[in-house]
């Protein structure tokens, strides 16, 4: 599978002290996570992407709330979001399978969920468009972790195991795929968001909306009640 060029690391320049704090706030949980992880990209996975999971569903959450208040149409925000949401927790299922958490890095995972929920529900009521540049910022960084990742399989320093069945099943994988080919897919799903709340951001403050990076091709994720009709 070929390395994507529309996922190749993107900067949105930060315009307005809103943007500076999205930026700044960013940076300070990427240091935080280099400082605990530091090359285990197995293990930062399975904890980031249970923070990444976190926005989109507070986002559809207050939207849709938003637009039952004024009886207004969704523009479409509700069902991407909550797709984000989805997208984000196949990743977490995705590395459970390659990096099993300890019981500390669970411990880990349950503190900051909650803490960070309770602290992006609270952006998102005072500006939305702070929380969704902060969510393009968490996916550029994102972007880069996963390239930091790839370099490490490249270069034998992580083992390119067989992919899970969970993810060969998610994204279409053949049967040979390999931990590098989901790397990559799961890159370009960050991409993708990435693109999509930095439009996001851009839309509620005026500004013009850029080209947004493919999302790879996934199996939408049926509820039990269509799969025994």
């Amino acid at each position: 599978m070929a390395d994507a060029p529309s996922v190749n690391p993107l900067h949105h320049q930060p315009a307005g002290l809103s943007d500076r704090v999205a930026l700044g706030f960013t940076k300070l949980l990427r240091f935080c996570a280099d400082t605990f992880f530091a090359k285990r990209y197995g293990h930062r996975a399975v904890v980031l992407e249970t923070v990444a999971a976190v926005p989109g569903m507070v986002g559809a959450t207050i939207n849709h709330l938003k637009c039952l208040r004024r009886m207004c149409d969704d523009r479409g925000w509700i069902k991407t979001l909550m797709d984000e949401a989805e997208n984000e927790r196949m990743h977490l299922m995705t590395f459970i399978e390659v990096a099993k958490p300890t019981l500390f890095e669970r411990f880990v995972i349950v503190a900051v969920q909650w803490v960070f929920y309770l602290f992006f529900f609270m952006l998102y009521l005072v500006s939305s468009k702070t929380a969704h540049r902060v969510v393009g910022y968490f996916e550029e960084e994102a972007v880069i972790s996963y390239t930091h990742y790839l370099a490490e399989i490249d270069e034998g320093r992580s083992p390119n195991v067989p992919a899970p069945e969970l993810a060969k099943r998610y994204w279409g994988l053949p049967e040979t795929a390999t931990l590098r080919d989901v790397v990559l897919v799961v890159r370009a799903d960050e991409a993708h968001h990435r693109d999509v709340n930095h439009g996001y951001a851009n839309e509620l403050a005026g500004l013009p909306l850029e080209a947004v990076a493919p999302c790879p091709p996934h199996v939408g994720l049926e509820p039990m009640w269509k799969t025994a009709a």
